[in-house]
């Protein structure tokens, strides 16, 4: 059985030339809806449990900081594979 109650999402928002910002950050019931809404509305999930960590630090609207530009661009790059816009 899952422990939803330990359960973390955080949602980035990436709109290029500037760095991804984190937009939402959840633990519990909160994560698990930020996981529905994003899945509901198409938007590519990760399971990436040290990355949400690390990101669960940075405030919400702001830019991610360097030191985790390299973990996201690898996801980011993954997302964009899986979704056929990038070969």
């Amino acid at each position: 059985m899952t422990d939803h109650s330990k359960t973390l999402a955080v949602a980035l928002q990436y709109a290029a030339p500037h760095a991804p910002k984190v937009t939402a950050i959840g633990r519990g019931e909160l994560a698990r809806r930020i996981i529905e809404i994003g899945s509901a509305g198409g938007v590519p999930i990760s399971h990436n449990p040290e990355l949400a960590m690390a990101l669960s630090n940075v405030e919400i609207d702001e830019e991610i900081p360097e030191n985790l530009y390299r973990a996201v661009a690898e996801v980011l790059a993954y997302i964009l594979r899986v979704s056929g816009r990038l070969k």
